[in-house]
């Protein structure tokens, strides 16, 4: 039986890549350009085209449109259901055409956020605090480890391409994505990408790896007012401060980790002598800055949903074609490849591609260029070899009991202790028969500090877990970002006061972005802040089985108008803030 060379294991990739190109019709190279999102069905089936994402069904999308890239999309809690239902995905991508594999890639899984449009809840999967935690501990060796532990997870899993890390500089407080991010010092962020990527791929992208699309190139922290570009409300990107080499520092050290993939962020530059359009539309940043300047020769995959209008969760989402709203999806996805990205992200429209080459208005060898790198990646990561799970494998390894362990150790290392009691009920750790009252704390965890009352003025301790504050924002996908205000609602500020003032109070404070809360600072016994915790990692901590070693990642603001008054892309830029970058009482 003759076997084609790009078949031939022993073959180089250059090789193999070239000999199957040359046997890619146009229609298998634009499908190849689209990452869309998936979704396991029910009982791990195909999902159909009745699906939240109004995307096409699985079977569709690789038998028609020749897509073979998809995001998977939602928590995982059945291994074995995963593991089947991506064997039969492959299947289908074997049987179809020249039989490319597909690559599965996700978003970050690995902690305490569940934003369908960001994140997935942990699941299965060893559970992390946030990137923020991470970065409160300044341990490169440690978010080595983490990396390699996802790494090994998600190989297990099929998962091949993580859609991060996220490097954005969070000197804009009130963005929502700031709780992915490592803060907003560029040198820490820089060494902490450099560990990641090298825990994620290893020394160079091979059978072993999983490749990382490192985000949002050129950074994407510097957003005006806060607001984020998936939203028109949100497009545009300033520098009032000057400070755009700041904000690239962390990307110049991911392209020299060796980073497979870049993705770049939906906002548009003002202000700037680039031009006014989204980062993916745009040729100085794309082929200018990044091909060029910084020389990243890798895939850049766009973020998602440019081109078309779409339906996310019931909410009407418009293309992010921030700076090109008045384009046709075909100009779109023609300037996207002009600017120099190789691939559509959260998008299945390869006939515009088609339609493109075929009318002449982009050249095939303009298409070839990006499918190389795509096929590169795909040979690299031994797809074509090994392109099936072992279920007994995967059960083994997605949330082995030594990764979860070391994920809760880090839960516990990565809390942050911010003010502390010298005296009373709410000295840590805290002593034993202690009558508590507490807040959001599961009743086993809560126990394990006293004996539990309803009422503050009848306890001797209270203990309060609390989220960071956020402006509820409408619609069924826009709901689940974080953004606007960082205080307290008066009412809910003076409430928590009032505890404070009637008990001892320790506040342990979750933040997936700053807080402004001065007044809860003050009136507070001790307040402690977290990037993602179980209960039983905070009455850890509280009771002395455990230390918090973090230090805070970013600024804690004093007030709302200091924000408002510092410039959005400078760092520790808020005037007399209550904390700074660097904070926390160490034992």
């Amino acid at each position: 039986m003759v076997v084609e060379p790009y078949r031939d294991p022993s073959r180089s990739v250059p090789d193999r890549v070239e000999d199957l190109l040359a046997r890619l019709t146009v229609e298998d190279k634009a499908g190849l350009m689209f990452h869309d999102i998936v979704a396991m069905g029910p009982g791990g089936r195909l999902m159909t085209a009745d699906n939240p994402f109004g995307r096409p069904g699985t079977e569709t999308a690789i038998r028609d449109l020749r897509l073979n890239h998809f995001n998977l999309a939602g928590q995982v809690d059945d291994v074995r259901a995963l593991v089947a239902w991506h064997n039969s995905v492959q299947k289908l991508a074997l049987a179809t055409g020249p039989g490319i594999p597909v690559t599965l890639s996700t978003d970050p899984r690995h902690a305490f956020s569940n934003n369908p449009g960001t994140e997935a809840l942990a699941g299965a999967f060893s559970q992390w605090p946030q990137s923020l935690g991470l970065a409160a501990l300044c341990d490169a060796d440690l978010v080595g480890r983490y990396a390699d532990i996802v790494r090994q997870e998600y190989l297990a899993a099929g998962l091949r391409v993580a859609l991060h890390p996220q490097i954005d500089l969070a000197t804009e407080p009130r963005w929502a994505r700031v709780g992915m991010t490592f803060g907003e010092d560029a040198d820490l962020t820089s060494r902490l990408v450099t560990a990641y990527i090298r825990g994620l791929q290893g020394a160079e992208l091979d059978l072993a790896s999983v490749a990382a699309m490192t985000k949002h190139f050129p950074g994407g922290g510097p957003q005006q007012d806060g607001e984020d570009p998936h939203f028109a409300y949100g497009r545009e990107q300033v520098y009032p401060g000057g400070q755009r080499e700041y904000h690239l520092a962390p990307f110049r050290a991911a392209i020299a980790a060796g980073t497979s993939q870049m993705m770049p962020y939906y906002g548009m530059p003002v202000g700037t002598e680039w031009e006014e359009v989204g980062f993916a539309f745009n040729t100085d940043v794309i082929t200018g800055l990044l091909r060029d300047e910084l020389g990243f020769d890798g895939i850049v995959c766009t973020d998602w949903g440019l081109i078309s209008d779409s339906v996310i969760l019931g909410q009407p989402m418009p293309a992010r074609a921030w700076g090109v709203e008045q384009f046709s999806e075909l100009d779109r996805a023609q300037r996207i490849i002009n600017a120099g990205c190789d691939q559509f992200g959260g998008e299945s429209r390869p006939e515009l591609v088609v339609e493109l080459v075929r009318s002449g208005r982009v050249s095939e060898a303009r298409i070839d260029r990006s499918v190389r790198r795509l096929l590169q990646e795909k040979f690299l990561l031994g797809l074509f070899d090994r392109p099936f799970l072992d279920v007994e494998r995967a059960v083994a390894t997605v949330g082995r009991a030594d990764f979860v362990a070391a994920g809760e150790a880090a839960q516990r290392a990565a809390m942050v202790r911010l003010t502390a009691a010298t005296s009373g009920p709410a000295t840590l750790p805290l002593r034993t028969g202690l009558t508590v009252y507490v807040e959001n704390l599961g009743p086993a965890a809560a126990a394990r500090l006293g004996r539990v009352v309803t009422d503050p003025a009848a306890a001797d301790l209270a203990v309060l877990r609390l989220d960071a504050p956020y402006e509820p924002r409408p619609g069924g996908f826009e709901a689940f970002f974080h953004a606007g205000s960082l205080e307290f609602p008066a009412h809910e500020r003076d409430r928590i006061v009032a505890i404070c003032r009637q008990v001892p109070t320790i506040i342990v404070l979750f933040l997936d972005r700053p807080a402004v809360a001065p007044e809860i600072a003050a009136a507070a016994a001790a307040l402690l802040v977290e990037f993602g915790a179980r209960d039983d990692a905070v009455v850890d901590v509280l009771l002395g089985h455990a230390d918090a070693r973090g230090r805070l990642p970013f600024d804690l603001p004093s007030s709302t108008q200091a924000v408002v008054d510092s410039r959005t892309d400078t760092p520790y830029d808020t005037a007399d803030p209550l904390f700074c970058f660097g904070d926390g009482i160490l034992s």
